[in-house]
């Protein structure tokens, strides 16, 4: 059954890359890049989640997240393909678009008449950090780092399948300990390099860990959807337990509350500063049909995930839980264009519309990167055992809570 699934994921990945590449003869490319970046930001933010997900387990050395964490090593053949996939905004640096997506690139950019970037003494501070060659290094270096851990923790948990040896359980608990630091560090500094940059002049402090609390809700509500596709297949019959679903919605939950309590404190604090290199992001957003999708972020993004997950039942309830996370992997892409998809501006100076043909742009991306990440978890799937069968918390995993 994998094979046609993994090739119909293929084709849609495929499809949704065409339709989206075809927008540069409708919207232009610099509207169509940014919009890429919002697939590439959504997809990758669910990639990371995964493999802080796995690192997490092996610190703790977890039971109940066991038969989980094989699903998500899969997901961690993600990586190379989000790599590739995100080349071509890179290329195009060397290519004569330097301000393709970003604007700092291109020292000629105008921010306003007589205003160039070259002249900006906010970009000449920056200029360090904000250059072409270091945002080519550290781009395909990051990307390098997650396929390099995610290597060692899939390699150990494989083998493991085969020798049973407690060894690579061991080595998996070493590589969390300097994982988890090295991942946190690059998923903020690729945050502020990607998304945060698009508007260099802002100034935040949370903002890594904004991407962060994404990166986990992505991945934990993609667990729910892979767990319940599998069980209804009949792989995970006798397998997924009701407590396995409880104890995935309360890092939901948890998760819901942590994004909340970052994007109050990160909004509370620039407005109690009254900055103006600050405030003007969130002004900007404030903007036309912005404002609408500000108050869909806090009552979608936390008030209506909180209240359902509040509940025991609707954790536990196949239908219920499914629909909490398609629900909490929408705001997600709605929160991430959020922070993208308004530094396209107009003439005025002020952001186009949310509801535009660069929503479409962006729905398309998130399609097209996703079916190529979805095919890439497809065609690993049959690779290894279901579960890990000779992982030392493999019983304790099937019978939580019993």
């Amino acid at each position: 059954m994998t094979k046609p699934d993994s090739t119909k994921a293929l084709g849609i990945g495929l499809a949704g890359i065409a339709v989206t590449a075809l927008g540069v003869l409708v919207s232009g490319a610099h509207i169509v890049a940014t919009a890429w970046l919002v697939g590439l930001g959504f997809w990758t933010a669910v990639a990371i989640g995964m493999l802080m997900m796995i690192l997490i387990h092996h610190i703790f050395d977890a039971s109940w997240s066991t038969v989980l964490r094989r699903q998500y090593e899969h997901g961690l053949t993600m990586f190379p393909w989000l790599l590739l996939l995100f080349l071509p905004l890179v290329a195009a640096s060397f290519l004569g678009k330097h301000d393709l997506v970003w604007p700092w690139m291109n020292p000629e950019h105008q921010l306003s008449p007589g205003h160039d970037v070259k002249d900006d003494l906010l970009y000449v501070k920056k200029s360090g950090f904000l250059n072409v060659p270091l945002f080519t290094v550290v781009t395909v270096g990051f990307f390098a780092l997650w396929i390099w851990v995610s290597a060692r923790l899939r390699k150990a948990s494989f083998t493991q399948d085969s020798d049973g040896d407690a060894r690579w359980t061991r080595m998996n608990g070493k590589t969390a300990g300097f994982g988890i630091p090295l991942v946190a560090l690059t998923l903020t500094a690729g945050a502020i390099y990607w998304f945060k940059s698009l508007e260099y002049h802002w100034f935040s402090t949370m903002y890594g860990v904004w991407y962060f609390a994404n990166c986990m809700r992505g991945a934990l509500s993609m667990g729910v959807l892979l767990m319940l596709w599998l069980y209804n297949r009949g792989d995970f019959k006798g397998i997924l337990k009701t407590d396995h679903l409880w104890a995935i919605g309360q890092l939901m939950l948890t998760f819901t509350v942590f994004w909340a309590y970052i994007s109050f404190s990160q909004y509370f604090l620039i407005w109690n500063a009254n900055v103006p290199e600050e405030t003007f992001w969130y002004n900007i957003r404030e903007f036309g049909d912005w404002w609408y999708v500000s108050l869909f972020l806090v009552f979608g993004n936390f008030l209506l995930p909180f209240l359902l997950l509040l509940s025991y039942r609707y954790k536990v309830t196949h239908r219920t839980i499914r629909r909490i996370a398609y629900l909490v992997l929408f705001v997600i892409f709605v929160d991430i264009s959020y922070n993208i998809l308004p530094a396209l501006k107009d003439a005025a100076g002020n952001p186009q519309p949310f509801f535009s043909l660069n929503l479409v742009w962006a729905l398309t991306s998130v399609v097209g990167v996703g079916g190529i990440c979805i095919a890439a978890y497809l065609r690993d799937l049959p690779k290894t055992k279901l579960i890990p069968i000779r992982d030392p918390r493999i019983g304790e995993c099937l019978h939580h809570n019993d």
